[in-house]
């Protein structure tokens, strides 16, 4: 087969049934059946592939494992019900009590709750670099008993690009798993395993199904870390079910198309919002006047669809600008079709005080968008009367 994107992604498929469809079936069966004594035996002595239990594995998560692995350049891959549960399962599985994790702080705020309230009570530590931090700053936090380096990029809200480079390096010299959430970016702009990831996590709900209907997450990286991942998913139960499965393995298939058009319409509003009067700072990886800008053209292929930009006048101005939005959706997914606007100081991050919110890079008036693939110009409208308001 073909090693182009695009085409493994619609044309890597499970082995057609005896009706030759031409498009993968739902397999909707809780479990399978076997041909005799002997063949239930070796299945689940593992010393044959053969589907045992839709818990384990189902040719629907199949599929879409493989187009991932495929996709990432990856040696193996699991499916989970959502992007949280891929996430710890990932920790669940690959660490012990009293180990360490170095992570950069700006993270997705459940995965924040993960390092501060759940993996404590397993003896599990986390300590925080920032996004912007030297080589030097970020192995100043590790310690004896580290195993993983973890990040976000670009980063959830701020959209701040991490050296993927400099971090694989980090890892191998300290002898530490590089865990990389590709979330934003999606395995067709961007390839941590490239730069040294052992690890790579998505949320499927995003870009990878991208219009909003289902939930689902998925790990790919080395195979002897996912044969960890796996038996502690079969156990724990957190896989995706065979019906979310065929939908964003579908959805892979327009991934290329979809994203392409994301970017292009997100770099047009972003260069858009650079000269409103009324916005100081506009953050997208593929503007020169991103700090990080040269970061981001050397490991990305396109900046993305989100974009960060503040608003003058803090968080009153930030509530008056979701109000007076008319086209856009006020939600807290991103990723879909339609454009989506988020104002975290007073929404999704208000818990935290000024000074936390501040060391992630949510300013009061931060507002985040994920740029969808309506017309450009009638984005760019709906954001001009929200912000003239």
């Amino acid at each position: 087969m073909s090693k182009h994107f695009e085409t493994q992604a619609i044309r890597k498929q499970t082995e057609r049934t005896q009706y030759a469809e031409h498009s993968t079936p739902l397999y909707l069966t809780s479990s399978f059946v076997f041909e005799d004594a002997e063949d239930m035996r070796a299945s689940f002595a593992e010393e044959k592939e053969k589907n045992l239990y839709s818990r384990f594995t189902n040719p629907n998560t199949t599929e879409f494992v493989n187009k991932m692995v495929a996709m990432e350049e990856a040696e193996a891959g699991y499916a989970f019900a959502t992007g949280m549960a891929a996430v710890f399962s990932t920790f669940g599985a690959l660490l012990e009590a009293g180990d360490h994790i170095v992570s950069c702080r700006s993270i997705f705020g459940s995965t924040h709750t993960l390092f501060t309230k759940y993996l404590p009570k397993w003896q599990i530590k986390t300590s925080y670099f920032k996004a912007i931090d030297s080589k030097k700053t970020i192995e100043n936090q590790i310690q004896p008993n580290t195993k993983i380096l973890y990040a976000e990029t670009p980063t959830n809200p701020a959209v701040d690009i991490l050296d993927l480079k400099l971090l694989g390096e980090i890892a191998k010299k300290h002898n530490l798993l590089l865990v990389i959430d590709n979330c934003f970016a999606t395995p067709y702009l961007q390839n941590p395993i490239k730069f040294g990831a052992d690890i790579v996590i998505h949320s499927a709900t995003k870009l990878i199904d991208g219009q909003g209907r289902v939930l689902g997450g998925v790990v790919v990286g080395k195979k002897e870390l996912l044969r960890e991942i796996y038996l502690f998913s079969r156990n724990t139960g957190p896989t995706m079910s065979p019906f979310n499965a065929w939908i964003v393995s579908k959805s892979l298939e327009t991934l290329a198309v979809r994203v392409e058009k994301h970017c292009k319409n997100a770099k047009k509003v972003a260069k858009f919002l650079e000269k409103h009067p009324k916005v100081s700072v506009v953050k997208y990886p593929f503007l020169k006047s991103h700090p990080q800008y040269k970061v981001a053209k050397k490991q990305m292929k396109l900046g993305g669809n989100i974009i960060a930009f503040e608003i003058k006048g803090g968080i009153t101005a930030g509530k008056y600008f979701l109000n007076a939005i008319k086209l856009c959706s006020l939600s807290a997914n991103l990723g879909d079709t339609r454009s989506i606007v988020t104002h975290p100081a007073s929404t999704t991050h208000r818990k935290l005080s000024i000074e936390d919110r501040q060391e992630v890079g949510i300013t009061d008036g931060l507002v985040r968008i994920s740029v969808g693939l309506e017309h450009v110009k009638d984005i760019i409208n709906d954001l001009n009367q929200a912000l003239n308001e």
